[in-house]
């Protein structure tokens, strides 16, 4: 097991190797406690923000990561709400995987509010990926809804079940599995974040899942148990 100081080096490497957060690396603050890590500081774009966590994300040993990381929308960095907005309609527009006639858009003092309802959920995760990268954003709330349809609980448990045996992470044996109509909960043990994120995108690839309760825990010790 890491030392909650290796854990906080490790961290600030992997964010010094991302190469957009190189030149600012030094202005994010990392602390480790026990797998829990938090990152704080000042950026002057969401993207960077985002990519902060998700460097956090990647080593072994995290089990949670808190993004208390502001954004600067000062100076040229700045653009009106307005703007925005028509920013945002204009690449959901071009974003082949959303209808932005589904999509509505509310943008106050730079951050982003969408609504609506589609069918998958990779339509509700492109279209706030598509506004990550737009200019005076300070962040993005995603409130999309999935359209409810009428599953076979037993089915979609069985294809859950051989979607977690054909991954080449994931340990099926580790994580029990929940159907309550629509809606799937995960729960066990698994090594790293990425395991565990797997696990769920896993069962958001299949139709008529609303909701994925993810109560997995990140365990590196595994890892020491694994190699016995």
């Amino acid at each position: 097991m890491k030392t909650n100081e290796e854990l906080q080096h490790d961290v600030m490497e992997e964010i010094k190797l991302d190469p957009r957060l190189r030149s600012i690396a030094s202005e994010i603050g990392v602390t480790a406690k026990e797998g829990v890590v938090t990152l704080t500081g000042e950026v002057d774009t969401y993207r960077k923000k985002l990519a902060a966590g998700r460097a956090a994300q990647r080593v072994s040993g995290v089990k949670v990561v808190a993004v208390e990381i502001e954004v600067d929308l000062s100076g040229e960095n700045h653009q009106p709400d307005i703007e925005i907005a028509r920013a945002v309609k204009e690449v959901l527009k071009w974003n082949d995987a959303v209808d932005e006639d589904e999509i509505e858009i509310r943008v106050d003092k730079g951050w982003i509010f969408l609504d609506g309802a589609v069918e998958w959920e990779y339509q509700r995760k492109a279209a706030e990926r598509a506004v990550h990268d737009l200019k005076g954003v300070r962040g993005v709330t995603n409130r999309i809804t999935l359209k409810a349809k009428a599953i076979n609980p037993k089915e979609v448990k069985g294809k859950i079940s051989a979607a977690f045996h054909r991954s080449a992470t994931i340990d099926a044996s580790s994580i029990e599995v929940e159907i309550n109509a629509s809606q799937v909960k995960l729960q066990g043990k698994v090594r790293t974040w990425a395991e565990r994120q797997e696990a769920e995108n896993a069962v958001w690839s299949l139709p008529g899942i609303t909701l994925v309760d993810n109560k997995i825990e990140v365990d590196p010790a595994l890892y020491l148990l694994a190699a016995r």
